[in-house]
């Protein structure tokens, strides 16, 4: 099994890669692109374990089953360093501490690989820490970025890298992987990979999570339920309040075990007040996790946001009768009924209002209830 199997859909880019690890002096800097569950980071990954294999021949790097191939995958190689944010945005001192490593000598293998799964979430000061790096690499490191468009990176960076460019897998190549990979049930595993718009991780959760499957129905048929004005502000309420309580229930439990683990590491008393240098440390651990169930949150808007946007897709594809395969399926009836009262273009107005409260709940401070619920009137 080689390391490019789950890179489903993805042929040319896992060519290009083939051909780049099979050199004796691949490109130092590579910059992976594409949409939300297009796969960049799993690309990265793959082409981290292709670069460290010991297979002697160089066609064949990436084999998936030599040690080095199987602890780059998994996350444990010694030269493989990797940075991905639970919070807005990657800090500096993240990027600082990338910028060391990146001086040190591969320690078993060829190269020192640094990964740098969400590009996009650094801020210009901290993308600039990284530049100098990047212009003047040490002779054995290589660095591979991934962000979902070149042009979400500085274009000083992006100019210094060597592109791939993924796109979103077919469906049936989503749902095969689920069936191959996790066992899933054929029918489920393509009901899954139609629902996700062939996003591999959402698949999976949709076809292994029955709530989520609930949830995502639930979104979906939110434009059937709006009616007047009173029935579009609980709808957006009720989405707001989902998207809380998921982020809450994926991170209360983790945040007390952190907490907890760090106070003990500190020595700190079993009871009465901590010291001053032990109340910083704690305060700032809480401050990154607020920041980090702040992007949960976010997250969780936007992929609400895109489930809802599924439904004005088909409608759209309805009533233009395209003949394209509906993503929800299930709602044939209801979504033809809908496309039959109103027009393409009151549609296609809909979906820019979705698409523009997706844009300003990752580039603004507004509050997700007023966006969401301004939202859902302009949808009546």
């Amino acid at each position: 099994m080689s390391v490019w199997e789950d890179l489903q859909g993805q042929a040319p880019v896992v060519e290009q890669l083939r051909r780049a690890a099979a050199q004796e002096r691949p490109t130092h800097a590579w910059l992976f692109t594409g949409p939300p569950g297009s796969g960049r980071s799993n690309a990265a990954r793959a082409f981290a374990a292709a670069l460290l294999c010991e297979v002697p021949d160089p066609d064949l790097r990436g084999c998936g089953v030599c040690r080095p191939c199987r602890t780059a995958m998994s996350g444990s190689h010694a030269d493989v360093s990797s940075v991905t944010t639970e919070k807005v945005t990657i800090s500096i001192e993240e990027a600082r501490d990338l910028v060391k490593k990146a001086q040190d000598k591969p320690s078993t293998g060829r190269w020192r690989v640094l990964i740098v799964e969400d590009a996009d979430r650094m801020q210009e000061r901290s993308t600039n820490v990284l530049l100098k790096a990047i212009e003047e690499p040490p002779p054995r490191t290589i660095w591979l970025l991934c962000a979902p468009s070149p042009g979400d990176v500085l274009v000083t960076i992006r100019s210094r890298c060597r592109p791939v460019g993924l796109r979103l897998p077919p469906v049936q190549d989503v749902a095969q992987l689920l069936v191959r990979r996790d066992g899933i049930d054929p029918e489920v595993a393509a009901d899954a990979a139609r629902s996700a718009q062939s996003h591999v991780g959402v698949a999976k959760r949709l076809a292994t999570d029955e709530g989520a499957r609930q949830r995502r129905e639930k979104i979906v048929r939110l434009p059937l339920s709006l009616r007047s004005v009173s029935g579009a502000m609980k709808a957006a309420a009720d989405l707001v309040a989902l998207a809380e309580a998921e982020a809450a229930s994926s991170f209360e439990a983790r945040d007390a075990e952190e907490k907890a683990a760090l106070v003990a590491s500190l020595g700190a008393p079993e009871s009465g007040t901590l010291p001053p240098s032990m109340r910083s440390q704690v305060k700032r651990l809480e401050e990154d996790q607020l920041r980090r169930a702040k992007r949960s949150k976010n997250d969780y808007f936007d992929r609400a946001l895109t489930d809802l946007l599924s439904f004005y897709r088909d409608a759209l594809v309805l009533a233009l009768n395209s003949g394209t395969d509906l993503v929800n399926e299930p709602l044939r009836s209801d979504l033809e009924a809908f496309a039959g009262s109103t027009t393409p273009e009151a549609i296609l107005s809909r979906m820019e209002e979705i698409n523009e409260v997706r844009r300003r709940l990752v580039t603004t401070n507004v509050a997700p209830l007023l966006a969401i619920e301004a939202m859902a009137v302009s949808l009546l």
